[in-house]
């Protein structure tokens, strides 16, 4: 998200037209597609959703097993091993879907693009027909209708970037869907071990303490919190709104996990 829409979202949410109107001055917009025209040549930015995301899962399944097997009294090899195969299992599943759900979206915006361009080399005058009622349901009228799209049909590129945009209400996703699942299984590793970090330690530095799952649930709760906070780049919610829904839903999570283990427990 660039700085001037930024600063826009903020303008409205205080109801500051000044603010508003400095967001929308001819040389910030300039500027800011400018700027935006050269962040979409590079890959900065494309894959935090996919990061963010990973991040959140991976902390809270593994906090999730670490729970369920500490309310069970089972020994820290066990939360080791089933934390570690979450770690790994869940976030090669999650990577692998990552990866699938964007290669199939742009395997479909391929095959649609294809379709238009088709239809504007074999059908133009339904083409030119169907870009007029779209435009004229915009407001356009006479002459000037006529001119939009004469200009918008004089490039065969631009006039399929503006059917698959205005008909089909599709956008190119530029992402690698490799990087996309690389991104995510990645993410949700990393972040899946800070649960499983005090017993990794302890078992390494054969540490004995009674307080590892008191200290685990220190540092999972914060980096749901963190993690969490990261969500308000990709969506729209303030940052520590973002990051105690993470915790609430962690700690819920981490509540049924101990019981069912807490209950479930005596069977082993």
């Amino acid at each position: 998200m660039s700085k001037r829409i930024k600063s826009a979202r903020k303008a409205y949410e205080k109801t500051d037209l000044e603010e508003a109107e400095k967001a929308h001055a001819a040389e910030t917009i300039k500027r800011d597609m400018e700027e935006h025209t050269e962040r979409h040549k590079t890959d900065q930015g494309k894959y935090i959703g996919d990061m963010v995301y990973g991040a959140n899962d991976g902390t809270l399944t593994t906090f999730a097993v670490v729970s369920g097997v500490v309310g069970a009294s089972l020994p820290t090899s066990v939360i080791l091993i089933l934390g570690l195969a979450n770690i790994l299992a869940d976030g090669l599943s999650m990577g692998v879907g990552s990866y699938l759900s964007t290669k199939s979206e742009q395997d479909f915006f391929k095959k649609e693009r294809e379709r238009e361009a088709w239809e504007i080399e074999n059908v133009p005058e339904g083409e030119i027909e169907e870009l007029r009622e779209i435009y004229r349901r915009k407001g356009f009228t006479g002459s000037i209708l006529e001119k939009v799209v004469e200009k918008l049909t004089s490039n065969k590129k631009v006039w399929v970037d503006t059917m698959m945009v205005e008909e089909l209400g599709l956008i190119e996703d530029a992402k690698s869907p490799f990087k996309s699942g690389l991104a995510t299984f990645v993410a949700f590793v990393l972040a899946g071990l800070v649960p499983l970090m005090t017993y990794l330690l302890s078992t390494a530095f054969r540490l004995t303490t009674s307080n590892l799952f008191a200290i685990t649930v220190i540092l999972t709760g914060v980096a749901l919190f963190g993690f969490g906070s990261a969500r308000s780049l990709v969506i729209r919610k303030k940052w520590y709104v973002a990051g105690l829904e993470m915790l609430i839903i962690g700690g819920l999570t981490a509540i049924v996990s101990y019981s069912v283990g807490l209950i479930l427990g005596g069977l082993v």
